[in-house]
């Protein structure tokens, strides 16, 4: 993986500008520890740092190719997954390769089908590459937005790059935010809006999209959606095509030149991952996996059973590790690490996060650093097989509204009455919810009902709101997860593969029904049987537990006590948008948290509110924000 930078400038000389692409570029030095390139023109320049992971040599970057008297340059960020397939296709077509990297395979899957290459490519990327032939950017990204991408456009620029904080260090380009700024950061966040870049006049280049920008102006055009089509597999057919495509999926995210291991919960996903990559492991006699898991100090003392976590993962991902044989590393965090570490999530995601969540991802990912440089996660197999809890509970099936941001009044009522008054948040999260609803691909005959049968009536309309949810999941909720995923892990120089977001498992499992994908009642019941001899019984039926959340009192006691420090400082530019009596009287009332509503997602409650607060503060502080 790595980090990208660009600009084209059709007024402006930019061979003048190396100093400016040098520190935007260096901003991105996490993304990209081992190396940097530079290629500079009159109308383009490309930045880029490269995290090595796949052919030393061979893959440097940016990377340049000539075709007669035009050239096509790239720079990239990303990984393919299928770079065999490509690479045989393109030389029973002529052409010959300097390296392996799966960064060749790209720029000459360019020259041979231009733009319509990028429906060719299995993987995760963001990628730009200036074709001289027809005096044009070509810019694109993952289906499902694993890899990064915003741009700023004005008149005759374009400036676009794999983090926002580079494209911040342009002199021309502001840290001003706007009424919807505000909105995303207040009411939507710590999810984004697709294509939304939050900061005015930055915009976020969606999933499954390609952009265009010659000097007859910028054009962007979806290259892929989720398919509309009717599931006709039978039980056991789709369970084998998962099975297999699963499979297939996680030995493709194997290859790699340095050392790879797993991120291991003990859970359901990331353990079928662990499982796969150690029997490969072994059969190529590469030795123990590697698998790494978080944990906090003293949280075994404090831990308290409930609905979103029903269990400890401790004992699990021991009997996943002494089952495969794992050279196993635990990471446990102390509370004030912890703390101390929202500030340095803040930064690397370029925004306010998902408080303690976020942290302890980012020191986990520095503690698997130090042994590992790629690894495997299982993100996203909630989203693609149903097994959030608000896919199972009628609250969340009736609510209107995103069912992980259900009870919106936790946050609303430490925002100013100001605040509330200019973002109308009720409005605001509705037209959001809305424009996401419209979206949504409809079954054909998925309208026809027949009127004399309640029952078939009922089924049909809870399958088509639990598709209505599936879609706001994986299009609304999982960029979120990715994000973090992405931006924690790369501040730390780590790749980490996602195999359930293979475009192939996504797109399959997108039109089952959700009888067969809640087999026997259970979350993710179809995925546990195609995995059945994979893992061990009682891992497999084990009850889905989330990404592990310190649970000790000391975590509430200091983000309160930092909450109060900025409140009482009247310089803190966030105090304009606080509701401070209301915000006063909740800090004095928190005691007995949690309240077991979080205001987002399964894990973010009182506390994490505390610590989202510290964070747009600081965001606020660091950017140098103005608003308008």
């Amino acid at each position: 993986m790595c980090g990208i930078v660009g600009m084209v400038n059709w007024e402006h000389d930019l061979t003048l500008q190396k100093e400016v692409l040098i520190g935007m570029t260096n901003t991105l030095i996490p993304r990209g520890p081992d190396a940097e390139g530079y290629w500079l023109s009159p109308r383009v320049a490309f930045g880029h740092r490269r995290l090595i992971v796949v052919d030393p040599q061979g893959g440097r970057q940016p990377m340049i190719r000539k075709r007669g008297e035009y050239t096509f340059t790239l720079i990239y960020n990303g990984e393919l997954y299928n770079t065999q397939e490509i690479r045989q296709e393109l030389i029973s077509r002529g052409y010959s390769f300097e390296g392996h990297s799966d960064t060749e395979a790209v720029l000459l899957s360019y020259l041979e089908w231009g733009p319509s290459c990028v429906e060719r490519l299995n993987g995760i990327f963001a990628f730009g590459i200036w074709d001289s032939k027809e005096e044009q950017l070509f810019i694109a990204r993952d289906r499902l937005g694993v890899k990064p991408l915003f741009y700023r456009e004005q008149t005759g620029s374009l400036v676009f790059a794999s983090e926002i904080k580079a494209l911040l260090k342009h002199p021309d380009i502001s840290p001003i935010i706007g009424k919807e700024g505000l909105s995303e950061i207040f009411l939507v966040g710590p999810a984004r809006s697709p294509g939304v870049g939050v900061f005015e006049g930055i915009s976020e280049l969606k999933p499954g999209h390609v952009l265009l920008y010659s000097k007859n102006g910028l054009h962007i055009r979806r290259y892929w959606a989720l398919p509309n089509n009717v599931h006709e597999d039978d039980l056991k057919t789709t369970t084998a095509k998962i099975r297999d495509l699963f499979l297939d999926t996680v030995k493709r995210q194997l290859v790699s030149d340095v050392p790879i291991g797993t991120l291991l919960s003990g859970g359901l996903d990331s353990s079928a991952i662990t499982a796969i990559a150690a029997e490969s492991q072994a059969q190529n006699n590469k030795g123990p996996l590697p698998t790494f898991s978080v944990d906090y100090a003293e949280n075994d003392k404090y831990f308290l059973p409930n609905a979103f976590q029903p269990g400890a993962d401790g004992p699990w991902i021991e009997r996943m590790s002494q089952t495969f044989g794992t050279q196993h590393t635990n990471c446990s965090f102390n509370i004030p690490e912890l703390v101390q570490a929202l500030k340095d999530a803040a930064l690397a995601r370029d925004f306010p996060g998902m408080a303690d969540v976020d942290a302890s991802l980012l020191l986990f990912s520095r503690e698997i650093k130090k042994k590992i440089t790629v690894g495997l996660s299982g993100e996203c197999a909630d989203e693609v097989f149903g097994g959030y809890p608000w896919f199972h509970r009628q609250e969340s099936l009736d609510a209107q509204t995103f069912p992980w941001a259900l009870h919106v009044e936790n946050r609303l009522q430490v925002l100013s009455p100001d605040l509330i008054e200019r973002l109308q948040p009720h409005d605001y999260l509705k037209t959001r919810y809305e424009e996401a609803l419209a979206e949504i691909p409809q079954l054909p005959g998925s309208s026809t009902v027949h009127q004399d049968s309640r029952t078939v009536k009922k089924n049909l309309q809870r399958e088509a709101r639990i598709r209505e949810i599936t879609y706001l999941t994986i299009t609304r909720f999982m960029p979120t997860l990715l994000d973090r995923k992405d931006r924690m892990t790369m501040a730390a120089g780590l790749e980490v593969r996602v195999p359930f977001c293979d475009h192939r498992l996504v797109e399959y499992a997108w039109n089952i029904p959700w009888e067969m994908k809640a087999l026997e009642g259970r979350e993710k019941g179809l995925l546990r049987h195609a995995l059945t001899g994979v893992l061990p019984e009682d891992v497999l039926w084990r009850r889905k537990s989330p990404y592990p959340k310190t649970h000790h009192p000391s975590y509430l006691l200091a983000v309160r006590t930092w909450l109060q420090e900025i409140i009482e400082d009247s310089t803190s530019p966030i105090l304009p948008f606080l509701n401070l009596p209301a915000l006063k009287d909740l800090m004095k009332l928190s005691d007995t948290i949690p309240s077991g509503r979080p205001w987002f997602g399964q894990l973010m409650d009182i506390p994490q509110l505390f610590a989202y607060l510290i964070q747009t503060n600081f965001w606020l502080q660091e950017n140098k924000i103005r608003f308008c």
